[in-house]
């Protein structure tokens, strides 16, 4: 789902010619049926195997490739190429951010500098801030790696669909993990900067959320309850994220 900064957050699940704004059908009882596989980079009707992808896409394209999901392991500012030197070398060698948000606990992350403050609300984060920004994704990786040891990596999904979180303070833990920012990564030290709150459109939260996944569930139906990062929230605790059935073709009907 794309997603627009506002106060909730409005959220349009993108179709080939056309959009639906999801917040219009909160309360509403929505009817999903299983139609097809479609891999994100082929399009051929073959089994999903992670990410979107049919196995052979998955092993073989620039945007499945470790870096992805390990910015350390970035090497086109070395010009050395994994997969695409071209495609790697316009995703890496861009302003990236390392950031502090608080879903399900306060952790660090790494994204684009395009992609704030859309990775936030896509990871369920009620509050974020930027800690530093860096000219590329490697910078970025190696920093997060830093950090990760003396702070988590991770957001309990539960947890963020529970909304069983505390407000911290960003900035506190932002000023205490400075001294642990690698010495070539510390002139980029983002000083005085503010939190950013996000509040999500959920009219109730699940009390044991278990989710949906459209490989094994072929038809589900459900009243939607909310939205949050990228699932969406069902009145029986069924939580369906969006972003993780990728390569599913779904049949949508407003019971």
């Amino acid at each position: 789902m794309e997603t627009e900064f506002s106060k909730p957050i409005q959220y349009y699940l993108i179709f080939e010619h056309d959009f639906l704004n999801m917040n219009q059908l909160l309360n509403k009882t929505l009817k999903f049926d299983f139609v097809k596989n479609e891999c994100l980079n082929c399009g051929q009707n073959n089994t999903i195997y992670r990410q979107g992808f049919c196995k052979r896409c998955f092993f073989d394209i620039p945007q499945a490739a470790d870096w992805i999901m390990k910015p350390e392991l970035s090497t086109a500012h070395l010009d050395k190429e994994d997969r695409d030197l071209k495609y790697e070398k316009q995703v890496q060698l861009q302003p990236h951010i390392v950031y502090l948000a608080n879903s399900s606990n306060v952790k660090v992350g790494v994204t684009r500098k395009t992609q704030v403050p859309t990775r936030w609300i896509d990871q369920g984060a009620h509050e974020a801030i930027e800690v530093v920004e860096v000219p590329n994704r490697y910078l970025a990786g190696v920093t997060e790696v830093a950090l990760k040891d003396h702070i988590a990596d991770k957001t309990n999904w539960r947890k963020m669909l529970k909304n069983d979180v505390d407000d911290e303070s960003l900035i506190v833990w932002k000023n205490k993990l400075k001294s642990f920012i690698p010495e070539q990564v510390l002139t980029y030290f983002i000083e005085n900067n503010k939190e950013t709150n996000i509040e999500f459109p959920v009219l109730s939260y699940p009390k044991k959320p278990k989710s949906l996944n459209f490989g094994k569930t072929k038809s589900y139906t459900g009243v939607l309850k909310g939205i949050k990062g990228q699932y969406l929230i069902f009145n029986d605790d069924t939580v369906c994220n969006i972003r993780s059935n990728e390569g599913f073709v779904i049949k949508l009907s407003l019971v």
